[in-house]
């Protein structure tokens, strides 16, 4: 879902569906072993808990690696500061893993909020991107449909980090859906490079 990879409408002539099959490849893949660590050291925690110092690490690595990821695409691409939608992606997700660091200290609510609104902005630039690739890299729909859902799950977690019964299993569970969309985008940019080679 959120992990969104980023292109404006200028650069995406330069970005292969090959390209984008290989970094959602590597998406998918960094997701599940995120939601396994989650799953086996921090699911449990609840809003009002303190972060564990484990589960606190595995909060800010996974925006700062949505600007990772961002940062791989664009020197895929070949592009620097015309793309402005990934320049404005990795400032989102730089100022989430600041907020995110700050949020870790406080609890699990804190860092549920911060993590919501990331969530919820960087689906939207996901869902924007996917739907201007559909005519020049095609096969998107499968990305339009986690930034939506990101966007839902975002406003979801804002809303209710207040509750003493949210607890990180919620978020695990956001990372294998994003995981998953992955992998279906990875399948339908296959079908359609053979498609386009026959």
């Amino acid at each position: 879902m959120t992990q969104t990879t980023v292109t404006s409408s200028t650069t995406t002539t330069t970005t292969t569906p090959s390209g984008l099959r290989s970094l959602h490849l590597i998406r998918a893949t960094f997701s599940l072993i995120w939601v396994a660590l989650v799953a086996t050291t921090s699911a449990s925690l609840v809003s009002t808990d303190k972060p564990t110092a484990i589960a606190a690490v595995l909060l800010v690595i996974y925006p700062l690696w949505d600007v990772i990821a961002t940062l791989l695409e664009r020197r895929m691409a070949g592009t620097g500061s015309t793309d402005h939608v990934g320049t404005a992606n990795i400032a989102l997700g730089l100022a989430a893993t600041a907020g995110m660091i700050i949020a870790v200290f406080s609890t699990i609510g804190t860092a549920l909020l911060v993590f919501g609104i990331w969530a919820l902005l960087s689906g939207a630039i996901q869902l924007v991107v996917a739907i201007r690739r559909r005519r020049t890299v095609g096969a998107q729909w499968p990305m339009v449909i986690s930034g939506g859902l990101s966007v839902l799950a975002g406003a979801s977690f804002a809303a209710k980090s207040a509750s003493a019964t949210s607890d990180l299993s919620t978020v695990a569970g956001y990372s294998a859906f994003g995981a998953f969309w992955f992998f279906v985008s990875v399948i339908a940019l296959s079908i359609r490079s053979r498609r386009a080679q026959r």
